[in-house]
């Protein structure tokens, strides 16, 4: 189990690159099981969780050709479909939380999506149901053997349907995208996730000649083709990452400039961390982040204390409010995060309080900050890395704290986030990973 050993209170500066995104990547890559022609995917993260998605598809007989750091060329012809009950796909599978990915291509196109039960971060139930009823919508028999924990669903040939999601997940609309890509008939989803990487997704399939309509909206409509054929796509920047940035520059009190960030991707993101006072001014398409002495967490029209809660597209990304609380630490000001959808991704902030933050946890799904205005540091305390964004943000608290902190089970950072520990001692941050 690998450690970083932080000193902290040193502040930052400098530039800094976000890394392809990884929530994007998962269902590309998995997307080009869909054609037997060439791939080439670019922007590609180096990291834990891709990696091992990419070395999954190798193993089923996807022919992988690593051009570059970043970039990938896959072509899906030669799809070895035993291999999904073999021993080794189940171990594979289960280590990997985006593996689940794979089901709707493998079943749209050959008839069969085999998955373990999936790994992953310890944040709370993440079930997989409206995955595996959209696949039963769409005409396949699912089953499911408690015993090895491993899912089935087969189907001759899945024919489109109406559906209405009931949860509007990211990874199950992009599923049932994939497997109705491939439906005989045509197929409408409402209540359908819209985010940007979902996206990417729809318009990488129409480039492959799909049939998608109502991009960016909760309707899609997926008319069925006979076949797919192969393209090239770029993955957008992680908008988790570029958040995590935004955060690390206001508690060093550092001046970071975030390149390349797509920035009309981003949502209500900077608009976000702009209420808990944060200065950042848009320079093209790169974020400019001041030196900051202070920043003051808004407050309501009324003046009652400001609330910051996850939404679906287009509200704020469930994956950026360990971030958001961590940075309110050290705000001036009182403000409460409510994490709707997990309810064990707040558990972190006991490691937060034992560092010095005021911070009371109300319930699993919601925690009061009371900001400590820089008046009080932070101090450098052990700890162990419970999932990867509640990882990154003990690893901010802790460039920000007084003395040397130590981050246990940081395999978790690597599975979201590339050669961070280079990235950061770039920009002047001194930690080791021991």
């Amino acid at each position: 189990m690998g450690t970083f050993v932080i000193q902290g209170g040193h502040t930052l500066s400098g530039e800094i690159q976000p890394q392809g995104a990884k929530n994007e990547a998962l269902q590309i890559i998995s997307a080009v099981l869909l054609t037997p022609e060439k791939v080439t995917i670019s922007n590609l993260p180096d990291i834990v969780d891709i990696n091992k998605l990419i070395d999954l598809l190798g193993s089923m007989g996807v022919k992988i050709d690593r051009v570059s750091r970043d970039t990938c060329t896959f072509q899906a012809d030669e799809v070895n479909i035993d291999y999904l009950v073999s021993d080794e796909f189940k171990s594979k599978g289960a280590s990997l939380r985006g593996s689940i990915m794979v089901v709707g291509p493998l079943l749209s196109r050959f008839g069969k999506g085999y998955i373990p039960r999936p790994g992953g971060d310890k944040i709370g139930r993440r079930r997989l149901d409206t995955h595996f009823i959209g696949f039963q919508e769409l005409g396949a028999k699912f089953s499911y053997d408690p015993k090895e924990s491993f899912y089935r669903a087969e189907a001759d040939r899945l024919k489109g349907a109406y559906m209405l999601l009931d949860e509007a997940s990211v990874t199950g609309t992009a599923n049932i995208v994939m497997a109705a890509s491939l439906a005989e008939g045509t197929t409408t989803i409402y209540n359908a996730a819209c985010e940007p990487y979902l996206q990417q997704l729809c318009k990488m399939i129409n480039r492959m000649g799909g049939k998608i309509s109502g991009i960016g909206s909760n309707l899609l409509t997926i008319e069925g083709v006979d076949s797919l054929g192969g393209t090239e796509h770029r993955c957008l920047p992680d908008m988790i990452e570029i958040g995590s940035f935004i955060g690390l520059a206001a508690m060093t009190n550092s001046e970071i400039t975030i390149k390349n960030t797509a920035y009309d991707e981003l949502g209500v993101i900077p608009k976000t961390f702009s209420r808990l006072g944060i200065k950042m001014e848009r320079r093209g398409d790169d974020i400019y982040i001041p030196q900051q002495d202070a920043y003051e967490i808004e407050s309501f029209i009324d003046g009652s204390i400001l609330t910051i809660a996850d939404a679906p597209w287009p509200g704020l990304t469930p994956d950026l409010l360990s971030i958001l609380l961590v940075t309110a630490t050290q705000a001036k000001g009182s403000c409460l995060i409510h994490q709707k959808m997990f309810e064990s991704r707040l558990f972190f902030t006991d490691k937060l309080i034992d560092m010095g933050a005021q911070i009371i946890l109300c319930d699993p799904h919601r925690a009061t900050v009371i900001g400590l205005e820089r008046k009080t540091a932070l101090r450098g305390v052990t700890m162990t890395s419970p999932d990867i964004r509640a990882g990154v943000s003990l690893l901010i608290a802790a460039l920000s704290a007084d003395g040397e902190s130590r981050i246990h089970n940081i395999e978790q950072i690597d599975r979201g986030y590339q050669n961070i520990e280079a990235r950061l001692k770039a920009l002047g941050a001194k930690l080791e990973r021991i």
